[in-house]
Formats: C-alpha cells, structure tokens, sequence
C-alpha cells in the first residue's frame, strides 16, 4: 500500500489546492481550484489517483483471498510409498490425494503416530531416521537420524515425548515433540548386560508410560516418562520366547505381546503389573506342525471387538478368538492363508484380514456375532495394510504390487475409489492422535 500512497500524494500537488481570490467589493475569499480547463485536469489526476489505490487495495485482498483456505486435519492421513522414500498425504472426505512429502529415507518398514491436534506426523524410518511432518503446509518440519535400525514409536498420553523402538542398537529413545531434542536413551540389555535385544510391539500407556517386548530377551518393559530425562523402567522376566509384537487395548488396561518361539501370548495387566505376566492361549497349536511363516503377523488394539479379541495365529489358516473378561480362547476362524492383520472396523461388527505372501491379494471380513466370513475382496496384488475412517464407513488398502491404494464402503463392499501409489504399505490417518496404543 505504501506505493499507492506515494502515487496518491504526487497526483494531489498544486494546482489542487484551493486559491484566494479578491472580489469586486474588495472582499478576499476562497475558491475551488476547479473552475477553469487546469482545474478540470487536476480533478481528474485525482480521481485515477484514487481508482489506482483502490485497484492496489483489491490486488492486496485478491492475493490473500488466493492462498489455500483453513481447512482441519480430522480427516487426513498419510499413505507410506516405502521404495520412494516418499509419503502422500490424503483426505478421506473426497478420498483425494493433498500432496506429496519427498526426503524421508528408508521407509521399508515404516510407522507414523501423530500429535494430539493431528498437525503433525511423526514418521519412524527403517533407517532410523525420525521425521517431524507438518500435515497442513506438506513439509518436514524436522528431521534426525537418532539410531541404526528403528522399527516404530509412540507419543506419549501428553502428546510431549516420542518413543522410538530401535533394533540397532537396541532399546528406546525419547524425545521431545515439539523440537525433536533428545531427551533420554534407555538401552535393551539383558543376560551379562552387554548384550542389547531388539525392541518390538511398542505402545503409549495411560499415566505416561510406555510399554514395549525384547525380543531376545523374552521381556517387557514398562517405561514411565513422568520426568522424560529421568525415566523410571520396570522389567517383567519370563514371558515366553521371543515376542515378535505386542499391543495395548484400546482402553490401556491390558498389554499383550504375542510369541514367535513358542504357541501362545502374554498378558500383562497395566493396572497391576507387578503381578507379572500371565500365558494366554497357552499351545493353541499343540499336535499341529505349523506351516512356514511368510511374513510375521501384526497386532495393535484394532483386534479388539466388543467383548472379543480378535489374533492371526501364526503358520496357520485361522484367526483365533478369546473373551476379554475371562481370557480364555471361545473360537477360531478359518481363513483364506496365514494371516497378519486381523482389523476390527470401529463399531466392533466386522473384523478385516489380510495375509501373507502367497495368498497376499485377498482381503476377508469376519462377522463378530457369527464368527463367520461374510465377504471375500480381492483390491490387488500384495495387500500390505489396511485402515478405517474413524467412524468406520470406508477402509483404505493398500496394494504394493499394483500401486494402488484402494477404497471400500464397509456397508456395501463397493470399490469407491482407486488412488495411484508407488509401492504403498502402512496408512495412517490422524485419528490415531486421539486414541491409546496408536
């Protein structure tokens, strides 16, 4: 504006001020300085003085009125394109992609949890790198290297400390959220405590805890991050052979890591957990000779339905089902192969699940009440992953084989969209910011 002020001020020089004048009576006065044809010009000096400030004044209001508009982020997300080092950020309204994010690093085996107003994605690379995303400018607002191998992370119930799970070199670091300054490293030795084990099937725990399984080490740890540079550790022993994952129930009262080196689970009750552990599913595989594994399944809150936990029995064609109230098994399903994510859609009534390679472009949904399979999908090759919108009205899948992340109506199983993707694996959305173990 200050140019048209400027330009405003040469256009009102003299001759538009007024002049005196003398009359015949003898008398002084004042007169327009608009009387003759000079007068005239200068008058409309003034008026195209005035229309170029307004004009200026308009080009300023169209520039601002030109930026993007306001928008929330409840219903964002990001999908993974794990060979491209690369993520994109989608909305799940219009089921249309916003923008890609380049620069992330290894993103083979990639996570993403999110803060507690969903404005930004913290993204766990393979490469250990960890990622600050700002989900409404599409830019890394921050990005470290801060271990070897790091396998996922967590954010704490405050939403002020990350936690990431590393494999090399073994153990879990925190950090802050907002400047991603390290804040503790806390390592994962056990035996003669030079040995470090990998940390897997981490999670955020009510009371600013987090709680995650050693695999070599068959432990759990519970982490209380009150005082984030002073963190307090609890170590349960003897939990079973080699945990390959864990989760914790949406409402934080139980953790269970599921076992690779032996048939069954450990629960742990984190309102109790010096009780120890306890075995569930205790050789659910007993007299079987398992199949070989593809791929390890995965387990997160989303297996809980109801009153019923949802698990994909490793080496087997089956999804198994306990009671939460007494923890005992009540069922099992059989399914298309082995399975890895057995996904409760929000509402509890259906379960999804995918499988492992080769049987890996299926995609079947279990009736709770029923415990039957309803519906059997086949999105595309090489389905990696799934994810619901929080109400539970569409599930996204990924397919890397086919570049593609595919959208379903969960009422009607009605492909509604089909978007392009480079090899996509995880998607996440931001709704994951308001819930427990996400």
């Amino acid at each position: 504006m200050r140019g048209s002020e400027e330009q405003v001020r040469r256009e009102l020089k003299a001759p538009s001020l007024p002049r005196k004048r003398e009359s015949r009576n003898g008398n002084t006065g004042w007169i327009p300085a608009f009387a003759g044809m000079t007068d005239l010009v200068a008058l409309a000096q003034l008026i195209r003085a005035i229309a170029t400030a307004s004009l200026f004044a308009l080009l300023g209001l169209l520039t601002a009125c030109s930026t993007a508009p306001l928008r929330g982020t409840g219903d964002m997300g990001l999908v993974i394109e794990r060979a491209a080092g690369r993520i994109r950020l989608v909305e799940t309204t219009g089921r249309t992609e916003l923008a890609k994010v380049e620069g992330l690093g290894d993103l083979s085996h990639a996570a993403a949890v999110y803060s507690r107003d969903g404005r930004y994605a913290y993204v766990f690379g393979r490469d250990g790198g960890l990622t600050k995303v700002d989900m409404l400018s599409a830019k890394i607002e921050r990005r470290i290297i801060q271990a070897g191998n790091s396998i996922g992370g967590a954010i704490s119930q405050d939403g002020k400390v990350i936690a990431v799970a590393n494999y090399e070199p073994g153990g879990i670091k925190l950090f802050d959220t907002v400047t991603l300054e390290a804040l503790s490293d806390i390592p994962s030795t056990y035996g003669d405590g030079k040995q470090r084990a990998k940390v897997i099937g981490i999670a955020d725990a009510p009371g600013s805890r987090f709680v995650f399984s050693l695999f070599e080490a068959g432990e759990i740890w519970i982490v209380d991050a009150a005082d984030p540079k002073k963190p307090q550790v609890q170590r349960i022993a003897n939990i079973g052979k080699q945990p390959y994952d864990g989760f914790i129930s949406p409402d934080g009262h139980y953790y269970i890591a599921g076992l690779y080196g032996e048939d069954g689970l450990s629960l742990v009750d984190m309102w109790n957990p010096q009780a120890g552990a306890r075995r569930i599913l205790d050789g659910y595989g007993r007299g079987q000779d398992p199949m070989p594994v593809y791929k390890m399944p995965h387990l997160r809150g989303w297996a809980m339905a109801g009153r019923y936990a949802f698990f994909p029995a490793i080496g087997r064609y089956e999804v198994l089902v306990m009671d939460t109230v007494t923890w005992k098994e009540v069922g099992r399903v059989p399914v298309h192969g082995q399975p890895v994510f057995a996904m409760a859609q929000p509402g509890g009534r259906q379960v999804w699940v995918n499988f492992a390679f080769p049987r890996n472009d299926v995609v079947q949904v279990i009736d709770v009440p029923s415990m039957k399979i309803v519906k059997e999908l086949r999105p595309g090759k090489a389905v990696l992953h799934m994810e619901f919108t929080p109400r539970g009205e569409q599930v996204w899948i990924s397919s890397r084989d086919d570049n593609a992340v595919v959208v379903y109506d969960t009422a009607t199983y009605a492909e509604k969209a089909r978007l392009p993707a480079e090899s996509p694996s995880g998607i996440f959305f931001t709704s994951r910011g308001l819930m427990t173990g996400f």
